[in-house]
């Protein structure tokens, strides 16, 4: 058997959701200047408390956020930054950059399927690969090619998104890449927490996702029960478009006093609202792109 191609198989398949760094290139000309990502926050200028509790102010920003780009945006880019714990082990973190074009239902009908491009920058081991996704097209699969010198000779392949070989080392599948999809999850996390006396939800000012100003939302679930997926969990919310650009959650500590241990974390980084994407930014066919070699 094929052994590179058969460890590229596996490891390919769901890039859901993403850390920020100060020294990002530009997404459109990916290089070598990303660093290990930071973020700042400030600890003081708490946001005054409201009549209705702080989850239900959070899950209200929440929804009125998804309505925002359901009705308003079609499309964006993004420096994307993920970190997730597989199986109990933290791996590295991973950058790419995304094109993605939102999913679109007028009158029960698709007018616009959710598409989605990907181009790994960092770290060495996957830069290069290339990954294409179109909601209902090559039998609702994604194509992939790997990048570098493993790309000269393993060939572009098509994974389903749910499949045993794409979900190998990935906590979510394909599909549920977005800020759209990030913000359902987050709701349904919320509307979970809130069922619980012990939530604890406050907010703070001044956070900086790169030069982006922010609102954290801090959630913490002190009581360890089957439904509740994290102990701690931080949301950035950019101030002026009302979207999460950092998700990062927490898990229960192993004995009191040990450090809270990271699940998953994601960022989006220079975040561009509807740059007018077109169906040649999803074709693997793309001159620009590497899927297939001559």
């Amino acid at each position: 058997m094929n052994h590179p191609r058969r460890r590229f198989m596996q490891t390919l398949g769901s890039l859901a959701l993403a850390s920020c760094s100060p020294a990002l290139l530009s997404a459109q000309q990916p290089g070598d200047g990303l660093s290990k990502p930071v973020f700042r926050v400030s600890r003081a200028n708490n946001l005054p408390r409201k009549e209705a509790p702080p989850l239900d102010q959070a899950l209200q920003m929440a929804r009125e956020g998804l309505g925002h780009i359901r009705r308003n945006v079609d499309d964006f880019t993004a420096v994307i930054v993920k970190r997730e714990r597989i199986d109990g082990e933290l791996g590295d973190y991973e950058y790419m950059f995304a094109k993605i074009r939102n999913r679109k239902v007028a009158d029960g009908q698709l007018q616009t399927p959710l598409s989605v491009y990907l181009v790994f920058l960092k770290p060495s081991s996957v830069k290069g690969r290339e990954v294409i996704y179109v909601e209902g097209r090559n039998d609702n699969k994604l194509t992939a090619h790997e990048g570098g010198f493993k790309g000269r000779f393993l060939p572009t392949v098509s994974l389903q998104p749910t499949s045993g070989l794409a979900m190998r080392g990935q906590r979510y599948p394909l599909t549920d890449i977005g800020i759209e999809n990030l913000i359902v999850k987050l709701i349904e996390r919320g509307e979970t927490a809130r069922q619980y006396p012990d939530i604890q939800c406050t907010f703070r000012k001044n956070a900086k996702i790169k030069d982006r100003v922010c609102t954290v939302i801090e959630l913490t679930q002190p009581t360890q029960r089957p439904d509740l997926e994290f102990h701690k969990a931080q949301i950035f919310s950019d101030d002026e478009h009302n979207i999460p650009l950092r998700y990062v959650a927490y898990d229960w500590p192993s004995h009191r006093g040990a450090p809270l241990e990271v699940i998953e974390e994601y960022t989006y980084l220079d975040v561009k609202l509807n740059v007018g994407l077109t169906a040649a930014d999803f074709d693997t066919h793309n001159a620009a792109y590497n899927f297939y070699s001559d």
